[in-house]
């Protein structure tokens, strides 16, 4: 009988109901409440991850849909595409891209190659790569007196 009752009350937990009331006239265990609910409440956040993105989510928001710019998916090391072409269907969320190569930092290929998988998830940018156009030294032009 403690069995079934103590499962009832673990899977009512898991559920997020209220606990089961005592009949006695004792006052209910508000603390016990409350560490009931909290525990449902971060359950419910793990539950809810975070949806990966695809390549085109990524880069949607960058200047020129993210041609110029570094982008690598969360598992490869050291390997990262720099956008060279992109071709969106008319969804805006699927399409083709090809870029350029780099393998630990360094050029592995001069001409830009299809990038694969670009519309599974699990894509980043890789914010180095803005930092590197910023620093390009700007040719100011004279100013005529």
């Amino acid at each position: 009988m403690a069995m079934a009752q103590r499962a009832m009350g673990l899977l009512r937990r898991s559920l997020g109901l209220p606990a089961q009331r005592a009949l006695s006239t004792s006052a209910p265990a508000a603390p016990a409440a409350e560490g009931a609910a909290a525990a449902a409440e971060t359950a419910a956040k793990e539950a809810k991850r975070k949806k990966k993105k695809n390549l085109f989510d990524v880069v949607q928001f960058l200047p020129g849909w993210g041609v110029g710019y570094k982008v690598a998916k969360t598992t490869w090391r050291d390997v990262s595409y720099q956008i060279t072409k992109i071709n969106l269907y008319k969804d805006g969320r699927h399409g083709k891209a090809w870029g350029i190569r780099y393998k630990a930092g360094v050029q592995a290929a001069d001409t830009p190659t299809r990038i694969s998988g670009v519309n599974k998830r699990g894509w980043k940018y890789i914010k180095e790569s803005q930092k590197k156009i910023q620093e390009a030294p700007k040719v100011e032009a004279p100013v005529a007196a």
